[in-house]
């Protein structure tokens, strides 16, 4: 009876215990599966460092990419020799004082001696017979001009002196030549194609190492940072962010697919120390390669235009460029183009925004036709442009608009005036209105704006442009003709 009671109670436990799985399966709320992998495949939206997604994971290999582009990135060294400098006490802003002239030779504030200056960037050569393309501040001599001595060292060590075959301060771009033959080179990609996210290679020479390779992804495209606006006053920035690792050095190198195609030129960090953080800018190679092809074939570049500027108040917009004044000669008023329309594309390459826009028409060579693709009162047109030698007729137009923004009548100084004053350009400012931002900030009417924020302004087009990237309080600096000294005001532009 023992064993018979036994056996019982045991079936009864299994009875129930498998009973009690049916119910709980049946019954109870469905779960959800994390981290799991069905039929021995990864499902498409897999967050992982594959090159497929499915069937064969295997990681992406770096290594060839590398190795084709680190003989191909040059190490770029400047020297500037020491000088004598004059302290000039701002007498290039037509500040003839004597007597502060006689107080600087009373007190030995005369000229003065600079040391000698060295500096260091990388570049990468494209072309077997020694062209390379860099940044234009790598070899700049800290002003408007080159550096005195300028060599490049491959990565074989071999020395070579090197001559500036052309730059360009508004993109970062400079060309320089050394003499060689069968010398290593990088191939041109595609930049309208690189995809957020993709892995991508920096290569260059930081921190006074030797090459030196970082991966990253590309985190952002069509970047504008301002950082242009310190070397010229139609800066064209349009870079593509990554991750990659870019140190002081970095500039002027390589930026690769894992192809190892050349798909832009490190330019820039934004770091609040100088150093790394996080964040790295680069220029994209369809740009470079007009602007390269512009410095080898004619010394400059030969700027194409489409005869537009911003409407100051959509400049970050992220639906499209939005067109803010036409030029009446433009090549956009020869299409019926107007103010209020949205640029959303260019031969079939999106275009979110207004540095996409500069960026991908500063590509192309002025004569060039365009398809462009635009909104009006929310419907979606197409159209074609011929790309023009100049940038239009904008001042008269321009200042319309700002002259209602600032309160006042604004326009472009005659040339022969700036020579008479000893200035480079400006704005003359009249008709100053009671309560509005130039009105309050109390400046008289004849003043000669030259500068906003230490940034140079020489005509209404480039005063327009640079306030449509600024807020809060800016300080103008100016003159006034007939006076001694620089004047200077604080103007809100939330006032506007």
């Amino acid at each position: 009876m023992k064993w018979k009671q036994l056996l019982l109670i045991v079936a009864v436990s299994a009875i129930s215990a498998v009973g009690s799985v049916w119910v709980y399966s049946k019954f109870s709320p469905k779960e959800t599966l994390y981290g799991k992998i069905s039929n021995d495949s990864l499902p498409a939206n897999y967050a992982g460092f594959y090159d497929n997604v499915a069937g064969v994971a295997e990681p992406i290999d770096f290594t060839k990419a590398a190795n084709a582009a680190v003989p191909a990135v040059v190490h770029i060294k400047t020297k500037i020799p020491a000088k004598r400098v004059s302290n000039n006490l701002g007498r290039n802003r037509g500040n003839n004082n004597n007597m502060e002239d006689l107080f600087e030779q009373f007190f030995n504030f005369g000229p003065q001696i600079q040391p000698e200056q060295r500096a260091s960037g990388s570049g990468v050569l494209i072309s077997e017979d020694g062209y390379i393309v860099t940044n234009n501040h790598v070899i700049s001599d800290g002003s408007t001009g080159v550096a005195d001595e300028i060599t490049v060292t491959l990565n074989n060590k071999k020395v070579y002196k090197a001559k500036v075959i052309g730059r360009d301060p508004s993109s970062d771009i400079a060309v320089v030549k050394i003499e060689g033959n069968n010398l290593p080179y990088l191939l041109y990609g595609n930049s309208d194609n690189v995809k957020l996210g993709q892995w991508v290679l920096a290569v260059g020479y930081p921190l006074t190492l030797e090459t030196t390779v970082t991966a990253g992804i590309v985190s952002a495209k069509g970047r504008s940072i301002g950082i242009n606006q310190r070397q010229s006053q139609t800066p064209i920035e349009s870079f593509i962010q990554t991750d990659a690792a870019v140190n002081q050095g970095n500039s002027g190198g390589a930026l690769i697919t894992t192809e190892g195609q050349l798909i832009g030129i490190n330019s820039a960090i934004l770091a609040p120390n100088g150093t790394y953080a996080g964040y790295s800018f680069a220029i994209p190679v369809n740009l470079v390669k007009k602007i390269v092809n512009d410095l080898i074939k004619f010394g400059d570049v030969k700027r194409p235009y489409l005869g537009i500027q911003v409407e100051p108040s959509k400049f970050e917009a992220g639906d499209g460029a939005h067109i803010g004044t036409v030029a009446k000669d433009g090549a956009a008023a020869n299409i019926g183009l107007k103010k209020g329309d949205i640029i959303t594309g260019i031969n079939d390459v999106p275009v979110n925004s207004w540095t996409e826009l500069q960026g991908t028409i500063a590509s192309y060579n002025a004569g060039d036709k365009v398809k462009i693709a635009y909104k009006r009162d929310g419907k979606e047109y197409t159209t074609n442009a011929t790309l023009s030698t100049k940038t239009g007729t904008y001042d008269e137009l321009a200042s319309n608009g700002i002259n209602d923004a600032l309160g006042a009548e604004l326009e472009t100084l005659d040339k022969k005036k700036a020579q008479e004053y000893d200035v480079e350009g400006g704005i003359v400012v009249k008709n100053i209105k009671k309560d509005t931002p130039l009105g309050r900030t109390r400046m008289q009417d004849g003043f000669i704006i030259l500068s906003i924020n230490g940034q140079d302004v020489t005509s209404v087009e480039t005063l327009t442009r640079l306030l449509s990237r600024l807020d809060g309080t800016v300080q103008i600096e100016g003159i006034y003709p007939g006076y001694d000294g620089i004047y200077r005001y604080p103007l809100s532009l939330d006032d506007e």
